[in-house]
């Protein structure tokens, strides 16, 4: 190799939170992960304590540590930079005197701010739409924006913090940037170009905050970040962390890293089935607008003078967080790796249908009213029945969002690998479940790719940061995504009239979610 050494990666997930050493060959050589506390105040509610993030990323960095060390590498010698990636979206607002809180992170999947979004879609001329054609996104409660102006309307310690010109804001990458180089004692309040494109006030052609959209909303611009590339050197980590010195050379929302780490050129789509399932379209350096119920968004912006990257993307919000509820509601598995042997003890889902709308529904539905369903059932039915109906609805709602795909950005031929089929690439834990894998072959009608390191996210905010310090060369990256030949494809084995058939039973199912969020006890 030219150059030896190591990229490090913090990956903030949803749910826990993750350090990786990778080498030059871009294989992990140490990891450590940490699970984190999930916050329910109310129904629909979700939220994490900042701080215990912050904790969190201390301790996965100095335990990945002390793992390569004690594995013979060298990594205190040849850490060259760290890259970050992080769950979008959720909103945090926090004192820049005291470095502390003003609440608790507002995550992602919370849809508290409902009632916002309903005010804002009657108020404004365009309506659910108004925002469109500068952010690509519509109002809705998964954006940040929304969280922030909850927080401005409903927190006192939010709305003094503001006035007195203390309080800021940010997404995760942002409040763990500015602690990572700082804090109170001169962190830097950046954000990069993806998670940017997550608040609804970032303008998707200039990539700069939207001074129209700000003034309509009434959010200070002063409280917001700075927004850098995907890949330079944003700072150095201060000390009081295991890595004092260190460059921290690259930041992606999670989506938008595992792009990256699956090598996603020009007309190439990915999943990453996590606790929702994301599912993000390249489209090269036009911004194509959705007329099925896509976002227009980011896929990359490798340095501060490169090509910004489009993308589309589909949303969904319940994807493994489904498999979790089984288990940790409902009780029918212990651990979520069970469920591939309870839903392959039938060879059907017996005509249930699940649809796990348990906070509304995102693409290409997008409504805030739907609510979970389980239809179909019959005496016959047994818990191996849900269990395979809880694996389907995941694929179906994938299903969903690539047939948008497909609509907006040309039928399949721009989408063809060279023999001429669509090929979707996979990554995520849930990826693992080769029963899930098949029934999305066989859901979609088309092969499904799964590289042997199905933790891509990480690897995506790697790659970011070694390509800001020329660890990596961008033909290292985007050859590699062509030479994975060890990668695991799963082809279509439903016959296409069962598939039809079973499509439309979904569709129906979809439709009986809607408008059932007012039901009352």
């Amino acid at each position: 190799m030219a150059e030896s050494g190591f990229i490090g990666s913090i990956d903030q997930g949803t749910t826990s939170t993750r350090f990786i050493i990778y080498n030059h060959d871009a294989k992990a050589v140490a990891s450590h992960q940490v699970e984190f506390t999930q916050f329910y105040p109310e129904a629909g509610w979700v939220e994490h304590d900042p701080m215990e993030i912050l904790e969190s990323v201390k301790v996965c960095i100095a335990k990945a540590l002390d793992k390569a060390t004690a594995d013979g590498h060298n990594v205190d010698g040849g850490l060259k930079a760290i890259g970050l990636t992080d769950q979008r979206e959720t909103t945090v607002v926090w004192s820049k005197s005291t470095g502390l809180p003003l609440h608790k992170a507002i995550v992602w999947m919370d849809a508290r701010t409902s009632a916002i979004c309903r005010r804002l879609e009657k108020e404004l001329s365009g309506g659910r739409s108004h925002f469109v054609e500068s952010c690509g996104l519509p109002i809705s409660t998964y954006f940040s924006a929304m969280k922030l102006l909850w927080l401005m309307e409903n927190v006192d310690s939010v709305k003094e913090g503001i006035k007195k010109g203390d309080a800021i804001f940010g997404t995760i990458d942002t409040w763990l940037i500015w602690n990572m180089t700082g804090g109170v004692n001169g962190g830097l309040h950046v954000t990069d170009v993806t998670n940017a494109s997550r608040t609804m006030l970032m303008n998707l052609h200039t990539l700069s905050w939207d001074d129209s959209t700000l003034k309509t909303l009434g959010i200070p611009a002063e409280i917001l970040p700075k927004i850098v590339s995907n890949s330079e050197v944003i700072g150095e980590i201060c000390k009081g962390w295991p890595i004092p010195g260190i460059k921290i050379a690259g930041c992606l929302g999670d989506q938008h890293a595992a792009m990256l780490g699956q090598a996603c050129k020009k007309g190439e789509a990915k999943s990453t089935y996590g606790t929702g399932a994301f599912i993000l379209l390249n489209t090269g350096e036009v911004a194509i607008k959705s007329g099925h119920g896509l976002l227009t968004t980011l896929a990359y912006k490798l340095g501060p003078q490169a090509p910004t990257n489009y993308a589309l993307e589909g949303s969904i919000a319940i994807a493994g967080a489904a498999v979790q509820w089984l288990r940790d509601s409902l009780g029918i598995i212990k651990s979520a790796s069970e469920i591939e042997e309870l839903a392959a003890m039938v060879d059907s889902t017996g005509g249930v249908y699940f649809v796990p709308a348990f906070n509304g529904l995102f693409a290409p539905w997008w409504r805030e009213d739907a609510r979970g369903v389980c239809i179909g059932i019959t005496r016959f039915t047994n818990k191996s029945h849900i269990a395979r109906a809880v694996l389907e609805s995941m694929c179906f709602q994938v299903r969903d969002v690539l047939d948008s795909m497909n609509k907006d950005a040309g039928e399949k031929g721009s989408l063809d690998n060279a023999k001429g089929e669509f090929l979707l690439r996979v990554d995520g834990g849930a990826t693992a479940n080769n029963l899930l894998m098949q029934i999305q072959a066989d859901l979609m009608g088309s092969p499904v790719v799964r590289p042997v390191d199905i933790e891509t996210t990480a690897l995506g905010a790697a790659y970011a940061a070694g390509l800001a310090v020329g660890f990596w060369k961008q033909e290292d990256i985007f050859e590699s995504g062509e030479k994975a030949n060890n990668s695991r494809v799963f082809r279509p084995a439903m016959e296409e009239g069962i598939r039809k058939k079973k499509v439309e039973s979904w569709c129906k199912a979809v439709e009986r979610t809607f408008d059932l969020a007012d039901l009352s006890i």
